[in-house]
Order: C-alpha cells, then sequence, then structure tokens
C-alpha cells in the first residue's frame, strides 16, 4: 500500500511540474508545424500500437505463469500456433508497411526546399549566422535586423541560410522544420505563421561558448503591425554595409536587436562566396574567374546565379 501511494505522490508531483512546460511542437502555429506535428502524433501512434500490447503481456504472462499459481494450463508439448504467428508477423507487417506510405508521402510534402502553395506572394528572407547572433537581411526591402525576425501572417516565407561561423542549425519550434547553416553553403526552408504572436527561434546545433543566448524573436504580424515594423526599421540611421558587418560578425553574446535601414546589395552573396575554396571542384591550371560584361560572376553555383538575378 505505501508503495502504491508513493508512486501516487510520484506520479501527482511530476505532473504539477511538468504543468508549466510549453510543449511548442505540439502547439504549433503554422501549417508546417501543424503537419510536422500530426505526423509525430501518426508515427507514434503506430508504433504504439507494437509497444502497449508487448508491455501488458509481459506483465499478464508473468502473472499469469508464476510459479504459486496451480490453474495455469501447463503445455510441455506445445510447439506453435498459425494465430500466433499470424499476429506476431502480419502486424509490424502491416504498420511498417503504413509508415512506409506515410514517409513517402510526408517527405515530399514537408521537403523544405518545396516552396509552400499559396495565392499570396512570399517573403524572401536571407539568414546569416553569425557567433553568436542572427542577421535577418530583406533583400526584397533593402533592410536588416539582428536578433528580431518580423513575418507578416498567412504569407510564406522563404529562408536562404547560411552561416559566416561554426554550423549551426536554424530553427523556429512553433513554425516548424529546422535546417542547418553552413559556411559557403545556402539551405533553403519555407515557412508560414497562421496565427499572430511572437514566437521564439534558436539555434538548435551547439557551436560553442555563446550557444545558449543565441536565440532570437519571432514576429508574426498582421498588416498594419507588419507595415509599422517596416517603417521602424526604415527610419533608422545604420546601415548595413562591409564595414559595419565586419564589426557586427565579431563574436559577441547576448547581441541586442539592432535595426538596418539599408543593405548593402549582394551583401549575403558576398558571405556565401568567402568560402568557396571550401569544396571547389578543380579548375583547369592556370584558368581565372570568368565575369561577364555586367561584372557578374559566370562561374557561380546556379543557386547564387538565380539569387544575383
Amino acid at each position: 500500500m505505501k508503495r502504491i501511494i508513493g508512486y501516487g505522490l510520484t506520479y501527482l508531483a511530476t505532473s504539477v511540474l511538468l504543468a508549466g512546460c510549453n510543449l511548442i511542437v505540439f502547439n504549433p502555429k503554422g501549417q508546417v508545424a501543424k503537419d510536422e506535428r500530426d505526423l509525430i502524433i501518426l508515427a507514434t501512434g503506430l508504433m504504439l500500437l507494437v509497444v502497449i500490447p508487448v508491455i501488458v503481456m509481459m506483465f499478464l504472462f508473468a502473472w499469469r505463469y508464476r510459479a504459486t499459481n496451480k490453474k495455469a494450463r501447463y503445455s510441455p508439448r506445445w510447439a506453435s500456433s498459425h494465430k500466433i504467428e499470424a499476429v506476431v508477423w502480419g502486424v509490424p507487417f502491416l504498420i511498417i508497411c503504413v509508415l512506409g506510405w506515410v514517409t513517402w508521402e510526408t517527405t515530399h510534402a514537408l521537403d523544405p526546399y518545396r516552396p509552400l502553395d499559396s495565392d499570396v506572394p512570399p517573403v524572401n528572407v536571407q539568414v546569416v549566422a553569425t557567433d553568436w547572433k542572427w542577421l535577418f537581411i530583406y533583400p526584397d526591402l533593402g533592410i536588416a535586423s539582428v536578433n528580431e525576425l518580423a513575418v507578416p501572417v498567412n504569407t510564406p516565407v522563404n529562408f536562404t541560410i547560411t552561416s559566416d561561423a561554426a554550423m549551426t542549425s536554424f530553427f523556429i519550434p512553433a513554425l516548424g522544420g529546422q535546417i542547418y547553416a553552413m559556411a559557403g553553403m545556402q539551405t533553403k526552408l519555407h515557412l508560414i505563421a497562421n496565427e499572430a504572436g511572437q514566437y521564439r527561434g534558436i539555434a538548435a546545433n551547439y557551436n560553442g561558448r555563446g550557444f545558449s543566448d543565441m536565440h532570437f524573436s519571432t514576429l508574426a504580424l498582421n498588416g498594419a503591425d507588419y507595415d509599422a515594423w517596416l517603417n521602424k526599421v526604415r527610419n533608422t540611421p545604420q546601415q548595413l554595409d562591409q564595414n559595419s558587418y565586419a564589426e557586427l560578425a565579431k563574436p559577441t553574446v547576448a547581441h541586442p536587436i539592432t535595426y538596418y535601414s539599408k543593405v548593402q546589395e549582394r551583401l549575403f552573396l558576398d558571405i556565401v562566396d568567402k568560402y568557396e575554396g571550401m569544396n571547389k571542384a578543380p579548375r583547369p591550371k592556370g584558368s581565372q574567374v570568368q565575369r561577364n560584361s555586367d561584372d557578374k560572376r559566370v562561374d557561380q553555383q546556379p543557386s547564387l546565379l538565380a539569387e544575383e538575378r
């Protein structure tokens, strides 16, 4: 009896402590996050179809066939049962088939590189991870911010992500998905916020002593509030060019939110190009980088040229 009371008190204390936790992954604020939550629940539920009966039968068999139970059937010559074999092999086979189909469908539907279907034009944001802060460049608007991301509600957001420091991972749990940020490379992520609010974004991959403070605020704003945020950024005196970026890229911890009313053209591509020699395809000896009449590189990655155009 004392043991039962002890288990009950432990369960009650655990429930009280966890009541204050915000399981944001299961409280999505965007369609992508909602689809990912549903996938987690479905996959877990299918696996529990096997796990729960096995755990229950383990305790049931141990109790029923204990040494002191004289009523249990003793069948020393029992060898096999086609019914049991059908269940033992058939149920896992069906679960694997369903999981395989779900995996195939969701792998394509939730591909982070796949643009979201919407009648609303997307917002393009270029993301740069530095030590230990996040830089958000709005190339179509010519503005930028540090450690604060603002997006309009019900509007797809196309992220192009890189790093100017150690590899890390870009993650907004309320909106779904996470993807790595790597120097000299671009990764893509497409998200949408369906509810107005303020959501936490984090670096989900350890990258040094400032890792725990490398987070940012994501503001999902209605039309008027988003326009007000844009006007606030445009009215700030600071501008972002190569010199100011060099200062910004220096390692800092808990960097304050900063706004830039103007951004130098191609700054994001210049940051990526800094590392182009890391995995560069070998060129013929003595060859030179070619440029066209507009002084644009013609040997860059296709994705970089597409961004430039």
